[in-house]
């Protein structure tokens, strides 16, 4: 295998790397990932894997059926390198291990199970679970996201605080590359930070075509519930270190990563400082583990050099050898 895993993170993607026909090659290749995708379609209730490889789109794109599909794509995928690469220093069945582990927004809770801090049974119900309440969050105190591109954190979180009024509340929700960062909450001022955002020198300022203002005050709707399915999940301590979002730093216990997710609904994704922390780590090569390449072209306008790996498919798992 020519990764030195000493030297590679596993990354997990978020929302909007799906695509009909996810997981379809893979399950057909190794038998550990067509066992996961049934294992999950039994814990759910329904065939998410038919949804995963067959569609229709617009189904998939459900956020309630997004969130548990990127998970399951990215485990089956985990599992896949766990049971091709065991660790052959220790004769005891156990898997070589990545040096670190992040995730994107959702992508924070497959790294997480991927960790051992949730089984996949906890963690799959609990992603199901965020995408329903973040829908209903949408339907209860329906907002906004936009693109912003061009413009440095400090200047948009200057324009965001002036856009904003008490009872409308724009911030940035994805800090995802210098250059490329994702604002969200009210609707209006949203659109008076985008305008505010091209004042101060935005290349462009683009709407998402979502009604959801992910990571922002408007999940606070479902906060609680949230904490209490957090709170009624089984966690252990992380056998891998993950890096967390909000504060872009390990998150060393069960305790750290619970508070992590919560904070996570309404808090920023810190994926610029999570990479630059693992590049300070001595990470140099970052596989992308499920479903598109979206997180590899993130990475590579934060950090120069990097090696960039997909790994979802039979062909990425060819190209490791």
């Amino acid at each position: 295998m020519k990764l030195n895993l000493n030297k590679t993170a596993f990354v997990f993607p978020g929302q909007g790397s799906q695509v009909v026909g996810m997981g379809r090659e893979l399950a057909a290749q190794y038998p550990i990932a067509k066992q996961t995708f049934e294992e999950a379609d039994s814990i759910l209730g329904f065939s998410i894997s038919r949804l995963m490889m067959e569609g229709a789109a617009e189904e998939l794109n459900d956020t309630v059926n997004t969130q548990p599909a990127l998970f399951v794509h990215s485990l089956a995928s985990y599992r896949a390198f766990s049971h091709l690469y065991p660790d052959p220093s220790t004769g005891s069945g156990q898997r070589l291990k990545p040096a670190l582990l992040a995730g994107h927004s959702l992508g924070e809770l497959s790294a997480l199970a991927a960790s051992g801090a949730l089984s996949f049974d906890d963690g799959l119900r609990l992603v199901r679970t965020r995408g329903e309440l973040m829908k209903r969050a949408g339907e209860l105190a329906p907002g906004s996201m936009a693109a912003i591109l061009g413009v440095d954190i400090p200047t948009l979180d200057k324009v965001c605080a002036e856009a904003s009024a008490p009872d409308e509340i724009v911030q940035v929700a994805n800090d995802n590359c210098p250059g490329q960062v994702v604002i969200s909450g009210a609707k209006a001022a949203v659109e008076r930070a985008m305008a505010g955002a091209k004042t101060a020198g935005a290349k462009r300022a683009l709407p998402l075509a979502v009604s959801i203002a992910a990571h922002s005050p408007l999940m606070a709707s479902i906060q609680a519930e949230w904490n209490d399915a957090v709170a009624a999940a089984n966690f252990s301590a992380p056998q891998v270190t993950v890096i967390g979002n909000v504060h872009a730093v390990p998150l060393a216990d069960e305790t750290s990563a619970r508070a992590d997710i919560i904070a996570q609904m309404q808090s920023r994704v810190r994926w610029t400082e999570s990479v630059k922390y693992m590049v300070g780590q001595g990470i140099d090569t970052f596989v992308e583990v499920g479903t598109g390449a979206v997180l590899g072209g993130l990475v590579k306008r934060i950090a120069d050099d990097m090696m960039i790996l997909p790994l979802g498919n039979p062909q990425d798992f060819a190209a490791l050898e």
